[in-house]
């Protein structure tokens, strides 16, 4: 076994390695870019190599900047966790070029299972069935339409290259099919450099179930699938072990397949065999066909964990410091259910949009696992993935681990930053997926009841306002005077709406709160509150945000009397950054006279565009950033004369 490993990766994933490899006893080298110096995984590991800046390209991308960190640190292997340089095969030959061993499988059959074409031509060699469509060379329009009426309509056209439904495009009819072609061709060549597709029949009902499989090199094995079905735009969102009204035939059969296609080119590691499933006819042996293989520990792979009983990255280290497989088929099987929620930074009600933030506060509960890379205190960086945690679940029924899953979901706590946890409830209690009847299409059909935001009950309020007040740890001798009830009043910010709330302070363990015509009472019991007889949620406070852990938190901002009265028509002068980014370009110029709705400046972040406009007619009175500039979220870029 090693003595010493370098991670080459950041957050959530860095951290799990760790978790595992530090409990054998081998030392952990962490490495980290200029926006990471005080991240979770730099504290956890052994020791820590600054690598560059915080752009990937700057940091996590460099694989001889990496190599050289180990080397320096006289670490013998290097683990790369999932994403960055996982699956480059490039960066495996410099690793065991410079004497060091790859964590994973060999540059051969990561490059064998890099294109989706080569790839399908290979499993098919190898008896595993594969979607019927075109994956040859030739990429001649009319050789691409005469190959979909083959296959026949509704057909899927594919970049050859890289993931995330880039280059993607459904083609229900011949007329459509080069428009659509050009399209999708369009997309992958400014994604991935390389245009080429393959075209597929398109699946009715489809579902997306996926094998993970572990080899020594000559021997493979299966740990059984994950249903990964529910998805967003091609992204994963809950993922679950075993799959729902999978039958013990469909099982032998796909995890068969999978093992042929790990043995097939001599895999070592852990990796996984995606299926797309028709599920229009129930679950059968004959409706599932090969994907795509990834070459690598998948994000999801705790769920897989859970239902075995298997450390998957013990099993990675073992297998690749020279041991054998440390199971055979024969000994492993199903335990129960598990699901994993991703639990993401972003505002669902603005398209899902990624977001920043401190976070000042975060909890889970103790009945789940929640593999996370960040603690409260932490920034979620515009640089990087946004998620939060995998939040993972186990019981002895899928029913039992779904409850489960909705009652953790509900307790998890998160204040500084928006995030997806009310999307991920309203999940958990839709009727499709609680009856196991998923399939890729599901959020999509439902997304609008999903996105729903619940209003803020009158008792959030209530105890925001109490927070905010300071009147929820009132003292024996406060709260009222010798002669009268106290009476304060408070006024919050929600959603852009004033709420404004009223209280009588009776004595140190009642109070009455008058808010939009209704009265609730707080009363202290015991240790804690109870509002109108329900008991009061945990409440945090940071600066003037009030965060009311109630469906999923509930947001308020404390309003100031006398700033709101300065900026009751909101501040038009001034145009500023809606999160840290970098100003990719800008418009205005001193001087320059501007309409409502004129692009002044165009800021990057969180891997995407934002276009900052202008909110009033008006003429330009200061620049104050220039492109290249990275800002953080509110500051100031461009100023309009005053009225």
């Amino acid at each position: 076994m090693f003595n010493k490993i370098l991670i080459a990766n950041r957050g959530e994933i860095a951290c799990r390695v760790m978790e595992t490899a530090q409990k054998m006893g081998v030392s952990c080298v962490a490495v980290y870019s200029d926006a990471d110096a005080s991240a979770k995984h730099v504290q956890m590991a052994d020791e820590a190599v600054h690598i560059g800046g915080a752009a990937p390209a700057d940091s996590y991308l460099k694989g001889d900047v990496i190599i050289q960190a180990a080397l320096d640190t006289g670490a013998q292997a290097i683990h790369p966790g999932y994403g960055f340089l996982s699956e480059n095969p490039d960066f495996v030959d410099a690793v065991e070029a410079a004497g060091l061993t790859f964590i994973g499988p060999s540059a051969d059959a990561i490059r064998k299972m890099g294109l989706k074409d080569a790839a399908k031509v290979l499993m098919e060699q190898a008896g595993v069935p594969v979607v019927p469509g075109y994956h040859g060379d030739n990429q001649d329009p009319e050789h691409l339409a005469g190959a979909a009426e083959t296959i026949g309509y509704p057909v899927l056209i594919k970049a050859v290259a890289g993931g995330g439904g880039k280059g993607m495009r459904l083609v229900e009819k011949p007329e459509e099919f080069s428009a659509a072609l050009d399209s999708a061709r369009g997309e992958a060549k400014t994604a991935f450099g390389n245009d080429a597709v393959l075209v597929e029949k398109f699946v009715a009902k489809p579902r997306h179930i996926e094998v993970q499989v572990f080899g020594d090199g000559p021997q493979a094995v299966h740990l059984f699938e994950r249903d990964c079905s529910l998805q967003r735009r091609h992204q994963k969102v809950i993922e679950e072990a075993p799959a729902p009204g999978m039958t013990a035939e469909m099982r032998e059969a796909m995890g068969q397949a999978g093992v042929r296609a790990a043995e097939a080119i001599g895999y070592k590691g852990a990796g996984t065999v995606e299926f797309i499933v028709d599920a229009s006819d129930g679950l059968r042996p004959d409706r599932f066909w090969f994907m795509e293989m990834n070459t690598r520990l998948q994000v999801e792979h705790p769920v897989t964990e859970a239902i075995t009983g298997v450390d998957l990255v013990e099993w990675q280290l073992q297998v690749a410091a020279g041991e054998s497989l440390p199971k055979q088929q024969g000994d492993l099987s199903i335990n129960g259910h598990s699901f994993e929620a991703r639990l993401y930074a972003e505002d669902v009600p603005k398209g899902f949009l990624p977001a920043t933030g401190t976070l000042t506060h975060l909890h889970f509960p103790q009945e789940c696992r929640a593999d996370s890379g960040v603690r409260a205190g932490d920034t979620i960086s515009p640089w990087y993935d946004p998620m939060i945690a995998k939040v993972v679940v186990h019981g002895p029924t899928r029913a039992v681990a779904l409850e489960s899953l909705h009652r953790v979901l509900r307790q998890t706590e998160v204040a500084g930053t928006v995030t997806n946890l009310a999307f991920l409830g309203a999940l958990t209690r839709h009727s499709g997926f609680a009856s196991g009847d998923v399939d890729t299409g599901l959020i999509g059909r439902d997304l609008d009841d999903l996105v729903q935001e619940a209003g803020a009950s009158n008792a959030s309020a209530v105890a925001a306002a109490m927070t905010a007040l300071g009147l929820a740890e009132t003292a024996s001798e406060s709260g009222f005077t010798l002669w009268a009830p106290l009476h304060r009043a408070v006024q919050l910010l929600r959603d852009g709406e004033v709420v404004d709330l009223d209280v009588q302070v009776e004595g140190t363990d009642r109070q009455i709160w008058e808010i939009e015509g209704a009265q609730l009472i707080a009363q202290r019991r015991g240790a804690g509150w109870t509002i109108n007889g329900t008991p009061m949620p945990n409440v945090v406070m940071a600066g003037s945000q009030v965060t009311v852990f109630d469906d999923y938190g509930q947001v308020f901002e404390v309003v100031d009397p006398l700033d709101r009265d300065a900026s009751a028509g909101g501040d038009t002068n001034v145009i500023e950054a809606p999160m840290p980014g970098l100003v990719k370009a800008v418009f205005a110029s001193v001087g320059l006279e501007v309409m409502e709705g004129d692009r002044l400046a165009i800021l990057e972040a969180m891997k995407m565009e934002h276009s900052l406009l202008a909110a009033r007619d008006g003429v330009v009175a200061e620049v104050l950033a220039e492109a290249g500039a990275q800002v953080e979220a509110g500051a100031a870029l461009v100023r309009l004369a005053e009225d």
